[in-house]
């Protein structure tokens, strides 16, 4: 039998969980950054979800999972070789608030892997007990929030939005209190860093700057290493973290994807989705969409996400301030000057996805007014977002032509014939071909998302001891711009009980 060279060292490359390139570089910093201490073992720990997407990233053997091993050594039941277990410490504005000391309340980094291709992956455990920074919590994460964070980080990959991974999930017999009695469960969660605005913030508010150098320097080496040699690093540290950013929230809002809890500790320093918690993907467009039900003033709003994307940015610009040279006041006239890039490098970014989402090859004069029209014609009629997106590439820009899948998206069906018409004559503008633009469209417009009843219909099959939706959810998600034939229904716009769920930020 002839074998692919290629693909032979590709499964050479494949290696066991306790062969796997370990350490810790987070671990070397000093002791007021983290605490070392080693999970605390759930009872009755048992796997129900392995994704082997994520395992090509540590050059993971797919068949470790079925080892008795890697149970035992990803849930803390036995020390991994070569980890080095700790918590961090952070600080954070939460709903507006600064909060002078959170940290890891419930994770517990084990260490980096370096994969064959010299990407470091942080491996995390999320769930994994109390730690010196869990405040009156229990340390634990539950098997509802849990499978929410596991299928949304692998939703958002497929959608390619900068995001954590998730390696595996853990269910166990051990018995968490939240608004009642639920099943505790383990997250293995995977990210190149886990460094988010408010590990900045708290050496800031605490005065030791000596210790925000050192993490600024951390970051900056393991991270950002281009920007060593620049004039001033940490201003061009933050010029990075902005631009990121706002591309980064860009992606959320042109995909319809609202966060629920942008506290700054969940604000990532790498510009990647941070700590899935009472998020939502839109149903109907509804850009005041507020889906954490704790979130009583609706400052997490869907459409305040750019705002309070920028807010955030200035407390982390704040926190940099002793870094970005003297005297005060010039430090703070250069971190303003990168916060003045964020507004039109967000909307340059946005604009160019939404031009995408149409269809659009070119930038014109009046495109700006065709998207806005189009959104307030989504919210006013409460049209599916993801759905009437997806069944616009098959838009007949012939003249005269009905165009009936979409007008059936709309009670007023003439409002939309009269927008319709502006978009064929856009789309003649540039000669538009149909069969081309469909194809472009579908590529950019996805069939699939992780709809909150979705997830909510796999956790209570998960509740019940079958794991069957998180499996398939998590395929159509890893491929959401495909069409998956027989998986039709998952598109579908929610039944009338999955319609804005209340979703919480206990978890």
């Amino acid at each position: 039998m002839v074998e692919c060279p290629q693909a032979r060292r590709h499964v050479d490359a494949m290696r066991r969980l306790d062969q796997l390139n370990f350490s810790n570089s987070y671990a070397r910093l000093p002791e007021p950054f983290h605490s070392r201490l080693r999970p605390t073992p759930l009872q009755g720990t048992h796997l129900l979800s392995f994704n082997p997407a994520a395992a090509e990233l540590l050059d993971l053997d797919p068949l470790e999972s079925l080892r008795p091993e890697f149970t035992h050594w990803l849930s803390g039941q036995a020390p991994l070789p070569g980890s080095e277990p700790l918590a961090a410490l952070y600080a954070g504005h939460q709903f507006g608030h600064y909060v002078p000391q959170l940290g890891d309340g419930r994770a517990i980094l084990l260490g980096e892997v370096q994969n064959r291709r010299g990407e470091r992956w942080e491996v995390q455990l999320k769930g994994a007990g109390l730690t010196p920074y869990s405040r009156r919590g229990d340390g634990r994460a539950v098997l509802r929030s849990t499978i929410r964070e596991y299928l949304c980080s692998e939703a958002m990959h497929g959608l390619g939005i900068p995001t954590t991974r998730a390696l595996c999930l853990f269910g166990s017999d051990e018995e968490v209190w939240r608004e009642e009695v639920e099943n505790g469960a383990l997250l293995v969660r995977l990210a190149p860093s886990h460094v988010r605005f408010g590990s900045f913030e708290v050496f800031y508010y605490r005065r030791q700057f000596d210790h925000l150098r050192r993490l600024a320097d951390y970051v900056i080496a393991h991270h950002y290493p281009e920007l060593r040699e620049d004039e001033n690093p940490y201003l061009s540290l933050f010029r990075e973290v902005t631009t990121r950013t706002a591309r980064l929230i860009a992606q959320w809002q042109s995909v319809g994807f609202a966060h629920g809890v942008m506290n700054t500790d969940n604000m990532s320093i790498l510009g990647l989705t941070l700590d899935y918690g009472p998020y939502a993907f839109l149903d109907d467009f509804d850009p005041g969409l507020v889906c954490n039900h704790s979130d009583y003033q609706g400052r997490y709003a869907f459409d305040r996400q750019p705002d309070i994307a920028h807010w955030n940015l200035s407390r982390l610009g704040q926190a940099l301030l002793p870094l970005l040279g003297e005297p005060v006041e010039s430090g703070v006239e250069r971190a303003n000057a990168v916060l003045d890039t964020y507004a039109p490098d967000f909307h340059a970014h946005y604009q160019a996805l939404m031009a995408g989402k149409l269809g659009l090859r070119e930038r014109q004069a009046g495109d700006a007014p065709l998207l806005q029209d189009l959104l307030q014609l989504l919210a006013a009629q409460h049209v599916d977002y993801s759905n009437f997106f997806r069944t616009l590439g098959r838009f007949d820009s012939a003249p005269g032509a009905r165009n009936a899948a979409l007008r059936d998206l709309f009670v007023e069906r003439e409002a939309f014939d009269r927008w319709a018409e502006d978009y064929r004559a856009r789309l003649g503008a540039e000669q538009s071909d149909d069969s081309l633009r469909r194809h472009a469209m579908d590529r950019i417009n996805p069939k699939y998302i992780l709809r909150n009843y979705l997830a909510q219909q796999a956790i209570a099959r998960a509740q019940q001891g079958d794991n069957s939706e998180i499996e398939r959810l998590l395929r159509l998600l890893q491929a959401p711009f495909d069409e998956h034939p027989g998986d039709e229904a998952y598109a579908a716009a929610p039944p009338d009980w999955g319609r804005r769920l209340a979703i919480s930020c206990s978890s």
